[in-house]
């Protein structure tokens, strides 16, 4: 469970700080629902930039923005569906967009779930303490965001090998930049920098996005809801909603799989990772070019027993489609497969990881047979904004993007994708997949073997979790009244 007992002294340095700040805190309810924003913060945003640093942005944390840079409202969830001309199977592919979020991607809110709880119970101390964000990529960009929002310091610990996009945005945000060796599937080192804080810093809180449910709980509370509306939008009496098809990072947008499953229990959660790193598939080994998602580990918050397939994604898929989605020659040619120009434009809301999600659907329909009136969900988790380097990092090494080039990625890496390296999950299987985690969070981070059990065996673990948000919510709603601004 999260930890929500009340440290009463703390709490009030919070409640201080954010009197004096301006800072009033969204409910998990107002993310769902932004109607129940109220009116006077709605005029405020009405001048406000998507990615401005200001406490007013807290109440940005929605799928549901006006898809605009600056002054936008809100509507319904952001989403596309892909068309068959793209995908090259029948089954309709339906996305959500990350990047009408803050800072581009929907990893705020990931952060927003782990560092309020802490916050608004005092267990977080803003006047001291400094959250440490260990992440790949989006998490730590996500958390130095919110907490400066929210007045608190910041330490963001990323791989050296990431984008220089988010190095660069970094540093104008968190207060400290610590860069580790490696690129995405560097997981380890990243721990090891935490535990080296730990040791040597008396000021730090390590808001962890691999173990801490906060993560977990924010996608199956806010994710999981967004995708149960774009269903009652989307589904027709024909309809049937297959399941939905995620790379797994830090596992905590998964937690939207186990949200969707209470609904439709017949629905599939497949959790994807890359073919030069597969942790799931064969233990982990090697490294890869998807940022977004991380390697050799088995995420602690991941409900692998809700699991019901796993498969590996070759990262020159991802890369080379990358270049076909946003260099003109590979536009051009997918206005002359039929993609429709206007939806051809939208191309650039994919970023990496995002594209690896495309081809999970993709991969899971073919699998499957599914046809015309079958649903799969998936994430856009970031946007090509924030890999701008990459695609000139490929123009200068390859060169050129010729019609050719496009006419064999499209006809490589869409029509002919096939349907190896995955794996259909037994119970053993995914008994072997969870007892994964004891190397990394038992011998190496410090759980309990208690603990692993208690998730494979305990019924009632993690819906002892999301049974949270209500409690969340109303500790959220009595610091807002402590500081005395939200009226």
């Amino acid at each position: 469970m999260i930890d929500l007992s009340v440290d009463k002294k703390k709490m009030k340095r919070a409640v201080e700080r954010a009197r004096e700040r301006n800072i009033i805190i969204p409910t998990f309810a107002q993310m769902k629902d932004p109607g129940l924003i109220p009116s006077r913060i709605k005029q405020e945003l009405a001048d406000i930039g998507l990615w401005d640093i200001t406490s007013r942005n807290l109440y940005r944390i929605t799928w549901k923005n006006d898809p605009v840079a600056k002054g936008g409202g809100f509507g319904g969830v952001n989403y596309i569906e892909f068309p068959k001309q793209l995908t090259g199977v029948d089954a309709r592919i339906i996305a959500l967009v990350g990047k009408w979020f803050p800072t581009g991607a929907h990893k705020v809110g990931a952060t927003f779930g782990c560092l309020v709880p802490r916050l608004v119970t005092g267990q977080f101390d803003p006047t001291k303490d400094k959250a440490v964000w260990p992440s790949t990529g989006n998490y730590c960009r996500g958390g130095a965001y919110d907490a400066t929002l929210l007045a608190c310091e910041s330490i963001a610990i990323l791989p050296e090998g990431m984008s220089r996009e988010r190095f660069d945005w970094l540093a104008t945000v968190a207060g400290e930049v610590i860069a580790t060796p490696g690129s995405e599937s560097n997981v380890k080192e990243i721990f090891d920098k935490t535990w080296e804080l730990r040791r040597t810093r008396e000021d730090v809180v390590v808001f962890n996005q691999f173990d801490e449910f906060g993560n977990y709980l924010w996608h199956y509370d806010v994710t999981g809801h967004a995708m149960e509306e774009v269903l009652e939008k989307e589904l027709g009496p024909k309809d049937a909603y297959r399941g939905v098809v995620l790379t797994t990072g830090s596992a905590g947008t998964l937690g939207c799989g186990d949200y969707m499953k209470q609904i439709f229990p017949t629905s599939k959660v497949v959790a994807g990772e890359a073919l030069q790193c597969p942790t799931l598939l064969e233990n982990g080994f090697g490294a890869h070019r998807i940022e977004g998602i991380g390697d050799k580990h088995v995420p602690w918050i991941h409900n692998v027993k809700n699991t019901d397939m796993i498969m590996a994604l070759d990262d020159n898929v991802i890369v080379n489609l990358a270049r076909l989605f946003n260099e003109p020659a590979g536009q051009a040619y997918l206005v002359e497969q039929g993609v429709p120009e206007a939806f051809v434009k939208q191309l650039d809301l994919l970023g990496f990881s995002s594209i690896a999600n495309l081809e999970m659907a993709v991969k899971f329909s073919k699998y499957y047979e599914l046809g015309g009136n079958d649903v799969v969900l998936t994430v856009l988790t970031d946007s090509m904004e924030l890999y701008q380097s990459r695609l000139k990092e490929m123009h200068e090494e390859f060169g050129e993007y010729a019609e050719r080039d496009a006419a064999a990625d499209y006809a490589r890496y869409l029509m002919a994708l096939s349907t190896d390296h995955l794996l259909e999950l037994r119970y053993t299987d995914r008994r072997r997949v969870h007892n994964l985690k004891y190397f990394t969070w038992v011998e190496q981070q410090g759980k309990t073997f208690e603990e692993i059990q208690e998730q494979w065996y305990e019924p009632d673990y993690w819906t002892t979790i999301q049974g949270q948000i209500g409690e969340i919510d109303a500790l959220i709603e009595s610091f807002n009244e402590e500081v005395g601004l939200h009226k």
